[in-house]
């Protein structure tokens, strides 16, 4: 049977909730979760010394300064353009959280910001779950997200979101991890591959513009591995993009591969999901210190994360992203990683 896991008060919010710290181990890695956004606020890999995310030593850095740092956000991660949109000929405004004109992560106070519950646990795995009210920033229905964590076989970082609720809904979870495999100040010398032969086109307010366009022959075509800091014309590529793996859902497979040769160590990505969003960290800049006192300014850790295309509740042809009453939303990644 495994050991049980180790909790710890982390802090309190305002409210007088207290935030929970789960430590976790197995397969190699180690790994504190807290119960506020179900933050992985620290992960760790036997033989290496570094974190391999970002996050920080306290619950008030976290709720002042953190850019989502291994948060759950949603109940819809990534944006919603004009943070609207129409299900069954009915229109939905949600909160414009981003600059007053787009949705973000499920909005200001969306489940990345809120304490979560703790409903099974063991010394190397863990389950929280939270339910997303009806007209909390605008979004129809209850929706209750359950969210498992579980530290596994050769350095796999396991990571089940399954969601259901009481009335049809955008809805689209993802994990929110910064990564940085070496621990030094940038990730621009580490290496990256994306098996995608398709990405999204941004409008200036990094909303989809509703193409689909091919990667042959551009900065986004990263089906080998790649620097990160890739330049073209001299100006280096800050991407914050959806790469298009797939129409719909599917069994898990590679989709991507992120490597430090500084460290040896790397870091594949398995996924169900039909989209991944690459963003290079270029906006981090927190005036706080994180983990070991690390200072994270931009480009310091770099995100993959694993969820239905952006904006796709708006944009004909683009993956299913409305979940309805009587269906479980099931959403799988695993992050592996190995030292050479």
């Amino acid at each position: 049977m495994s050991a049980k896991a180790v909790n710890e008060a982390f802090g309190e919010l305002a409210t007088g909730e207290t935030v929970y710290r789960i430590r976790l181990s197995g397969g190699g890695l180690t790994a504190s979760v807290l119960t506020w956004g179900t933050v992985i606020q620290d992960l760790r890999l036997d033989g290496h010394q570094a974190p391999l995310v970002l996050g920080y030593e306290n619950l008030s850095s976290y709720l002042s300064h953190s850019p989502y740092f291994g948060a759950t956000p949603g109940r819809n991660s990534n944006r919603i353009g004009n943070g609207r949109f129409s299900i069954d000929g009915k229109t939905f405004q949600l909160e414009l959280n981003e600059k007053g004109v787009t949705h973000l992560h499920g909005g200001s106070d969306g489940i990345a910001k809120r304490n979560w519950t703790v409903v099974e646990q063991a010394g190397d795995r863990v389950t929280l779950q939270i339910t997303d009210p009806a007209g909390r920033a605008g979004y129809p229905g209850n929706c209750t997200v359950t969210c498992t964590y579980r530290l596994s076989d050769k350095g796999t970082l396991s990571v089940v979101y399954e969601s259901v609720t009481d009335e049809a809904t955008p809805c689209n979870i993802c994990q929110h991890s910064y990564f940085n495999l070496d621990g030094r100040a940038d990730a621009l010398d580490h290496e990256i591959m994306i098996a995608a032969d398709r990405y999204l086109p941004v409008d200036e307010r990094q909303v989809p513009t509703g193409e689909v366009r091919s990667v042959d022959g551009t900065v986004f075509d990263l089906r080998k591995m790649t620097p990160m800091r890739r330049q073209t014309e001299g100006d280096r590529i800050s991407y914050d993009h959806n790469f298009c793996l797939s129409a719909e859902r599917q069994e898990k497979r590679l989709v991507a591969r992120a490597r430090s040769a500084v460290s040896g160590v790397s870091m594949d990505v398995r996924t169900t999901e039909p989209g991944i969003q690459f963003y290079t960290g270029f906006k981090i800049n927190t005036p706080v210190h994180g983990l070991e006192g690390r200072s994270y300014g931009p480009y310091s850790g770099f995100c993959l994360e694993t969820q239905v295309w952006p904006d796709a509740i708006n944009h004909e042809g683009f993956p299913e992203a409305i979940l309805r009453p009587g269906k479980v939303l099931r959403q799988e990644t695993d992050y592996i990683f190995t030292k050479a």
